[in-house]
């Protein structure tokens, strides 16, 4: 078996969706002084390479320790769309994606990651590659930008109310274009909340 990181590597000086506050990441005690190494984090928990849950959105949507963790781990398929905005519905028409899969979309937006671009037009979905996600049953929907949708963010509450929950920040996505199947584990820490920082690997 082989491995691929998905995610940013959690820093304190990584950057955040605009309003929301910084991450804060320090170490408390070091190994000369104290004997043991051990750091202190406060943090919003949508920042990073982070997953959704419906509650996020929806006012009696499920939370991440609602969510089984069968969820969060299954066969995933790739879609390059690089070069365009909005991603129509007939983009997930190149690829045959089985009920309760995992869909990944390609938009290399992640290059601008740690600029001031990386907030700005990036990529979305419309309402009508939303509805296809659902209609196929696509449990999961993976981007490397920061969102699928902006405000009033329609989409986002469109997939919730279908629990399909979104992952948000991805990289290096290019990685997989060549590889036919490949399964992504995306296990998010049993927090009772609306999301949290993940750790997303492709394994095939």
């Amino acid at each position: 078996m082989k491995y691929i990181d998905l995610s940013h590597t959690f820093k304190k000086d990584m950057p955040v969706f605009p309003g929301d506050s910084i991450a804060e990441l320090k170490q408390v005690a070091f190994f000369e002084k104290n004997g043991y190494n051990s750091y202190y984090l406060q943090s919003g928990m949508h920042v990073g390479t982070h997953i959704d849950a419906p509650f996020h959105m929806k006012p009696n949507g499920k939370k991440l320790s609602e969510i089984e963790p069968e969820h969060f781990i299954g066969k995933a398929k790739i879609i390059d769309v690089r070069g365009q905005n909005p991603i129509k519905a007939d983009a997930l028409n190149t690829i045959k994606i089985e009920y309760d899969n995992i869909l990944l979309l390609y938009t290399a937006h992640d290059k601008y990651y740690r600029t001031n671009k990386y907030y700005k037009n990036f990529p979305v979905i419309t309402t009508a590659f939303a509805e296809l996600v659902i209609e196929k049953g696509i449990k999961i929907v993976g981007f490397d930008s920061p969102s699928p949708d902006a405000y009033p963010y329609d989409v986002h509450k469109l997939l919730f109310a279908n629990d399909v929950l979104i992952i948000e920040n991805l990289t290096g996505l290019g990685q997989l274009l060549n590889i036919d199947e490949f399964e992504i584990i995306a296990l998010p820490v049993k927090f009772h909340s609306a999301g949290a920082p993940v750790r997303v690997v492709a394994r095939f």
